[in-house]
């Protein structure tokens, strides 16, 4: 099938590669001739495990184009997917602007039937929005008639896995009108799910929310568990035991029950943020979401109260290793990321800091600039020196493990703070580390 891509940033990207991957001939379309440029060269704006791999496989197949031709794009491709940013606006909503842009950009230049699918994470009467852009440019070009359909297709991928997630989808959920825009998307993921059918279908309004529903849960569960670890402090519980105890309920389950310093991201705080909002445009309040968003701001600041508490809220001379910048594992990206907002407070308190991610550097001095008392280093070894307290944010696995001697007799005073719960409490303090955890006292 010929697939047009319209966005090559996270979405668009995974989704092309993947769709190339079945044997679609697949054109991915992005205005910004440089990062075309670089995807042509086999550069990829983001990390993602497996995506360079699938991406070079299927450009040299002739099966993956990049292109900033968008009469090109647009001929190219019978379905035209829409994997654009929705970043948040001051109030909250999604800001539609690339993808309303996009759907014009489409019906200025098709020419026979199209089927525009909205992968982008949009709020709920998107789809009803894109149509009628869509219709007002063809009666323009004098096209009334000019048959096309807009359906919903939410992407489900967690970033540092989201390759996996699209080749084995635990669902795919397609929201459509009419029968043959089901049939077409059927179709084109019938490959993916070969062992079992995994095809959601239903209205498009019920699709659009269900992405949203499904980020506002989880980032539910987490925050959930980041407010039990603040009272299991304070009853002399540790929350690790407690998440054993009620993960294994299968009413419950084990995912999104970690406590931590907090979710960041693309999605979920920006998503948690739309809903609220189109609730609010709709008469009604989400109160237990507003109380998400607002437990998941004070947990970030949670690893810096214990520091305080430790060393005292005048922090001029002292020194903070750092390891984790990227809000997650597996990937670069660090919006929303809770390291910002530690390392924000740390120099505001007049720390020094010394920070290590094994791929989120670059992405880290664009988001943190050149700031006096930062450095940011390239060896997990090299932020110890000189340090007072090594604070742990991101939870690599390369951390899990680390030489605890090294490190004890490296730092100017064997102290932790682990923002991941990476470690054990009893094991620290046998090893003669000061250890601050989340949920789980000191040793």
């Amino acid at each position: 099938m010929k697939i047009t891509v319209i966005g090559t940033g996270y979405v668009g990207l995974v989704t092309g590669a993947c769709l190339a991957e079945m044997g679609n001939q697949v054109v991915c379309l992005d205005r910004d001739p440089e990062r075309i440029a670089a995807l042509q060269n086999g550069q990829l704006p983001i990390h993602e495990p497996g995506l360079l791999d699938l991406v070079l496989r299927n450009a040299r197949g002739g099966r993956l184009a990049f292109t900033a031709d968008v009469d090109r794009a647009v001929a190219h491709g019978r379905v035209q997917f829409i994997a654009v940013g929705t970043p948040a606006g001051e109030d909250g909503a999604a800001d539609l602007q690339q993808v309303l842009a996009a759907a014009r950009a489409i019906a200025e230049r098709m020419q026979e039937p199209r089927l525009i699918v909205n992968k982008s994470t949009v709020p709920v009467g998107t789809a009803d929005r894109v149509r009628a852009a869509v219709t007002q440019v063809l009666q323009a070009r004098g096209l009334p008639d000019l048959a096309f359909s807009v359906a919903s297709n939410p992407e489900f991928l967690k970033e540092g896995s989201a390759v996996q997630d699209f080749m084995r989808p635990d669902r795919v959920i397609v929201g459509a009108g009419d029968e043959p825009s089901a049939q077409t998307l059927r179709q084109l993921y019938t490959p993916f799910m070969r062992n079992r059918d995994r095809f959601i279908l239903m209205d498009v309004r019920s699709a659009e929310f269900a992405k949203y529903a499904a980020n506002a849960m989880l980032a539910t569960r987490i925050s959930f568990m980041n407010e039990l670890a603040l009272l299991a402090e304070k009853l002399g519980a540790d929350i690790e035991q407690v998440r054993t105890g009620i993960g294994t309920d299968p009413r419950i389950g084990t995912h999104f029950l970690y406590a931590g310093t907090g979710y960041g991201g693309s999605c979920f705080p920006k998503d948690v943020k739309a809903l609220v909002h189109t609730a609010r445009e709709a008469g009604q309040e989400l109160r237990i979401l507003q109380a998400v968003e607002a437990v998941n701001e004070r947990q970030k600041q949670v690893l810096v109260d214990k520091i305080v508490t430790r060393f005292g809220p005048d922090l001029r001379g002292r020194r903070f290793a750092l390891w984790g910048l990227a809000f997650k594992p597996g990937t670069d990206d660090m919006r929303e990321a809770p390291s910002l907002t530690i390392i924000e407070r740390l120099l505001a308190l007049g720390a020094e800091v010394a920070a290590y991610d094994p791929v989120a550097l670059a992405q880290a001095r664009i988001a943190l600039g050149e700031r006096a008392g930062l450095r940011l280093l390239d060896q997990a070894d090299a932020v110890l020196e000189g340090a007072d307290a090594l604070v742990i944010v991101t939870e690599w696995k390369e951390f899990r493990s680390p030489d605890f001697a090294h490190l004890a007799a490296t730092l100017r005073q064997p102290v932790v703070f682990d923002g991941r719960n990476l470690f054990e409490p009893t094991e620290m303090q046998a090893l003669g580390i000061d250890y601050y955890a989340i949920g789980r006292g000191s040793s």
